[in-house]
């Protein structure tokens, strides 16, 4: 465990000092026209109308903008965005980021069930020990809102089905462009209910 959370430490700080003046020169505006494609599964503004389909509103623009090049450049595989971002130069990718990052995010309704959110705080405040899960708020804070120096991503009102799909490809290795495997490590030591509790506590986290 306190392995990981050194690793996490040394992550944030790397990251922040590579990222800092490529977001100061990103233009919301510029990335508003080029994010239009993305409307058709993310919504004009970011907020998805499909479960499986990610809300983008409200992201950390750090987080956005390293997927967008990681889907364009191969380092994470993304069927439904096949060709989608091929033409985007690192600056379309950040000018974009920057615009969703600026949108109201989705406020989240969580299942009410006593047990699964209990259990869904619990591994998000607290994490297991037992299991050697870190608390979800170490990286991702205690309202959901990610932290963009580090290029940790909000949570907060994201999609239930999207998180338990993205945990899912991280346990079974589907997806690797997670800095240190830090979530490859962390999610395949998940069991299915621990994942469904996370993600149902985070739709309603704000």
């Amino acid at each position: 465990m306190r392995k990981l959370l050194a690793s996490l430490a040394i992550t944030m700080g790397a990251a922040g000092a590579a990222h800092a003046d490529l977001q100061a020169d990103a233009d919301a505006a510029a990335g508003r026209e080029k994010a239009q494609s993305c409307a058709a599964c993310h919504g004009q503004e970011g907020i998805s109308a499909a479960p499986t389909f990610p809300n983008l509103a409200g992201q950390q623009a750090s987080y956005l903008a390293k997927q967008i090049m990681d889907i364009r450049d191969g380092n994470r595989n993304v069927p439904q965005m096949a060709g989608q971002v091929d033409d985007f130069s690192d600056q379309d990718a950040w000018d974009v980021a920057v615009y969703f990052a600026g949108q109201d995010p989705e406020l989240g309704q969580a299942d009410p069930a006593p047990e699964l959110v209990e259990h869904g705080r619990e591994l998000y405040r607290a994490g297991d020990l037992e299991k050697g899960l870190p608390a979800c708020s170490a990286c991702h804070t205690p309202t959901g809102q990610g932290i963009g120096t580090a290029v940790y991503p909000a949570l907060s009102g994201q999609k239930t089905d999207y998180v338990i799909s993205t945990l899912n490809a991280f346990a079974a290795g589907e997806r690797a462009n997670d800095p240190n495997a830090i979530m490859r490590d962390i999610a395949s030591k998940m069991s299915d209910r621990d994942m469904e509790a996370v993600a149902n506590y985070v739709r309603g986290l704000h």
